[in-house]
């Protein structure tokens, strides 16, 4: 599974304003709405709900909300460069200003976890996070999203 099996090119969104984590949340249940059918509320609630776990905010300025839905047919990705960096409450007390919105069947099980690990692994690649905030439209994030590792490991 490579990233662009989970993000399309229309779910790239390159100058994301947002003012905090709830309306970032609230942004990405609605652009995820838009291009799954999946109810907006749902997507919301499912986010807000993972977030009260615990931060989703995997420092260096990134964050990896996700979730499980029960209607959704397959993993689905989302990217969000935001204009501003916001604080998400991350362990290393960095703003975030790089997004991935990761949801998943309720049944995905194994493989939402190796997608979760692949996203992660992808954007605290310093390399990369870096092509990533100088990055300004869609098609150019699609395009370093879309890179091959540059290690296998």
């Amino acid at each position: 599974m490579t990233i662009t099996d989970l993000v399309a090119p229309e779910a790239i969104l390159p100058a994301l304003k947002v003012n905090s984590k709830k309306q970032a949340l609230q942004e990405l249940a609605a652009r995820a709405a838009e291009l799954t059918g999946q109810n907006e509320r749902a997507i919301f609630e499912v986010l807000l709900q993972r977030e009260k776990l615990g931060t989703t905010a995997v420092g260096y300025g990134i964050a990896i909300p996700h979730g499980k839905l029960p209607n959704l047919d397959k993993l689905f990705g989302m990217f969000a460069r935001l204009e501003r960096p916001i604080d998400f409450e991350a362990m290393d007390g960095a703003p975030v200003d790089l997004l991935f919105l990761l949801l998943a069947p309720e049944g995905a099980g194994a493989d939402h976890l190796k997608a979760l690990a692949r996203v992660a692994r992808l954007l605290r690649d310093q390399e990369v996070a870096k092509k990533l905030r100088a990055s300004s439209d869609a098609q150019a994030l699609y395009s370093v999203l879309a890179l091959p590792p540059a290690t296998a490991a």
